[in-house]
């Protein structure tokens, strides 16, 4: 028995290396879901499973980062196993629909659970959980009252004081393409250009050093992932930094999605569309959100206490596809901006 326990535990070990889920035989009554995720396996491993369980099938599931995913899908064309796919940026979730890779889906309880500027007008795709990329400040150094938006990190007060991540970072191109759609460009570069000279730092590589670096004191300010702060608010209780939400009294702060859609080429289609239905439910929801402390994109679901206790805030309420629209112009603005 220990050897099957060691065995089986390898097995899973293998799988989750290459990103595959594998599921017992019993369950393959029915046709396999194959899913194309961006979405860390281990968040959804457990739901991938269960789904395939109550279902009577197998799920599939290969992992990946978004573009590479997209690649994948163009390559494979109608040859394609894939059902769903599944992203953790917005404009992903455009370029696939734009390079025709998503076939729209016409779901009222899908239409009923994600709020209109979480899903694709025509059904392309659908939000399934959500998180803010605001500010984060020391508690120990910084006064809320002192923040306000996005473009006042770049006031003289902030100098040598402000730390960003990489602006090669997606969720920072994306940030950027949203301002770019409410602001336009040369405001946007202007922005942009007067955070990088109040750098305390070089770009960090992700949002957790980020985050400790304001914790450590080596800057005051920095613009992050909620979910970020949650993990590490999870591990440390105390721990020295908390949110603030940018742009209250403007547009509101800017959002992003993990997202999913039926892929165009899908092969079990039916059950696709059934297994997004099943992500926009309200118990899984939570669970969905919960795992990496996002919000729920359903908005009859409460989030986490850990994250409700962040605050409400008003988000930008402009379509988060509207993000892939813009991403390549926000590439170029970075790039002459010299956020590197």
């Amino acid at each position: 028995m220990s050897v099957l326990i060691a065995l089986l535990s390898r097995l899973t070990a293998v799988c989750m290396l290459t990103g595959i889920a594998w599921a017992s035989p019993a369950l393959a009554a029915g046709e396999p879901l194959v899913v194309y995720s961006a979405r860390k396996y281990q968040l959804v491993e457990q739901l991938f499973q269960e789904y395939g369980r109550g279902r009577g099938i197998e799920v599939k599931s290969v992992t990946d980062d978004g573009a590479p995913l997209i690649q994948r899908l163009t390559a494979e064309g109608a040859m394609s196993p894939a059902d769903v796919f599944i992203s953790v940026d917005a404009g992903d979730l455009w370029r696939a629909t734009e390079a025709g890779l998503l076939s729209p889906v016409k779901s009222p309880i899908l239409e009923r659970a994600i709020p209109a500027h979480l899903r694709d007008p025509a059904g392309h795709w659908f939000g399934l959980a959500v998180r803010a990329r605001t500010i984060a400040y020391s508690t120990e150094r910084v006064k809320p009252s002192e923040l306000s938006t996005y473009a006042a990190l770049g006031d003289a007060r902030w100098k040598g004081r402000l730390c960003l991540r990489s602006g090669k970072a997606v969720y920072n191109q994306s940030l950027v393409a949203m301002m770019i759609g409410d602001n336009g460009v040369e405001t946007t570069e202007r922005i942009i250009r007067s955070w990088i000279a109040n750098l305390a730092a070089e770009p960090f590589t992700n949002d957790t050093l980020l985050l400790k670096a304001i914790a450590a004191g080596q800057c005051d300010v920095g613009i992050v992932n909620t979910y970020y702060l949650g993990r590490l608010q999870h591990e440390q209780a105390g721990f020295p930094v908390q949110i603030f939400w940018a742009d209250q009294k403007g547009r509101g702060t800017h959002v992003n999605i993990s997202g999913g859609g039926v892929t165009a080429h899908a092969k079990n289609r039916a059950e696709a569309i059934h297994f997004l239905e099943w992500l926009a439910s309200p118990e899984i929801q939570q669970r969905f959100a919960a795992v990496n402390f996002e919000f729920p994109a359903n908005a009859g679901v409460e989030p986490l206490p850990e994250v409700k206790a962040w605050g409400k805030f008003e988000p930008n309420l402009v379509n988060v596809g509207t993000i892939g629209k813009t991403q390549s112009a926000a590439v170029m603005l970075i790039d002459r901006a010299g956020w590197r």
